[in-house]
């Protein structure tokens, strides 16, 4: 019998579902603040046992793409009660990513056009961004080459994860998501090949993993264990992200550092890439080692979902496309309806088209 639509206990939360969207960029937050087509987005899918939001930049410094939206200003905080507030009346849970890109940014998107910042002055070779071109108009872009943070610097950008964790809180999140993977900021700390610094936080694999654990433990102070999960995706080659040496190692005693603080969960976000470079064997280690909720996303079917979730692999299991053109996903895998095919051109900015126009399944009437 499928487990994928049983509850969860989720440190207290209970889920109706093990079914979790994933954070998906949207770009539809042109001021950077959500409206009410956000409210009414997120509210579509509600369904699901808990929605992670798209990324959430935790300051001006972190964003690395237009029309993104943020957790650093007062009228972004009263646009995402919206959303809170539309989600908990369908009955759904929701947690906001918090995110830093470091590197991965354009100086248009900087204050006062300054460099991005990231562990070291290294440009991720043949990566765009999404910024202002020279004359004004939005468009792609190699990504700018970004200046080293002086070490004094970085506890300043934990303090702004820590203001945006207490923002989501007051916002009416039911907790925040750490985003430390796909080759944003945390990670390019974490990888060994990338993160050349030899001050506190390069070299050793303690080093390397130094400014998540103290942000993690920073955000876990100011809103409670239970109200902070964190992303990952270990072997992760995304965005110019260099395999290195001890790789399995670095993610392990990571796995174990987390392990020790209790959190909400951790979220893998990226299962194909990890049974690749670690093959099944690590990810139960990893598993293992972790403890606590640990969610997987990877182009999940209901078939392999539910495989996964009987083989132990994982406690929840996060489904991103698929929510886009389904915002009903839960109760189309549910009854085995076929699911709608989302529009590719409108998946980042545009108007509500794309966004909140996907109709929900109506089965039709069978012939007597």
């Amino acid at each position: 019998m499928s487990t994928l639509f049983d509850r969860h206990d989720l440190a207290g939360l209970t889920l109706r579902n093990r079914i979790v969207m994933a954070p998906m960029t949207r770009s539809r937050a042109v001021t950077t603040v959500p409206d009410a087509h956000t409210a009414t987005y997120y509210a579509q899918r509600a369904g699901a046992g808990l929605i992670v939001t798209e990324g959430a930049q935790v300051s001006e410094q972190a964003r690395g793409y237009l029309f993104t939206p943020g957790l650093h200003t007062r009228a972004q905080v009263t646009g995402w009660k919206q959303v809170t507030t539309a989600v908990h009346a369908a009955g759904g849970a929701v947690f906001a990513q918090l995110w830093h890109v470091g590197r991965l940014s354009h100086v248009s998107l900087q204050p006062c056009e300054r460099a991005p910042v990231a562990p070291v002055a290294k440009a991720a070779a043949g990566v765009q961004a999404f910024g202002y071109r020279e004359d004004g108009t939005p468009g792609q872009m190699p990504v700018s080459t970004p200046r080293a943070l002086a070490t004094g610097e970085i506890p300043g950008i934990t303090a702004d994860f820590v203001a945006a964790a207490r923002n989501a809180v007051e916002a009416g999140f039911d907790g925040v998501e750490i985003h430390g993977a796909n080759g944003y900021l945390f990670e390019q700390f974490i990888n060994g090949g990338l993160n050349t610094r030899i001050d506190a936080y390069g070299g050793s694999i303690a080093n390397r993993l130094r400014f998540v654990l103290e942000t993690v433990d920073a955000v876990v102070a100011a809103i409670g264990r239970h109200r902070v999960g964190i992303r990952l995706s270990p072997f992760n080659r995304v965005f110019d992200m260099p395999a290195f040496e001890g790789e399995a190692e670095t993610w392990m005693a990571l796995a174990h550092e987390l392990s020790t603080r209790g959190l909400a969960y951790v979220h893998l976000g990226n299962r194909e890439a990890i049974l690749a470079g670690g093959g099944e064997d690590f990810l139960r280690a990893f598993r293992q080692t972790c403890g606590g909720t640990l969610i997987l996303a990877g182009n999940y079917t209901r078939d392999s979902a539910e495989a996964d979730l009987d083989a132990g692999l994982a406690d929840l299991v996060a489904f991103g496309r698929p929510f886009i053109a389904n915002p009903d996903l839960v109760e189309r895998l549910r009854n085995g309806w076929p699911l709608a095919h989302a529009d590719g051109a409108t998946f980042y900015g545009g108007s509500t088209a794309g966004y909140t126009d996907y109709p929900a399944y109506r089965e039709e009437a069978q012939p007597a």
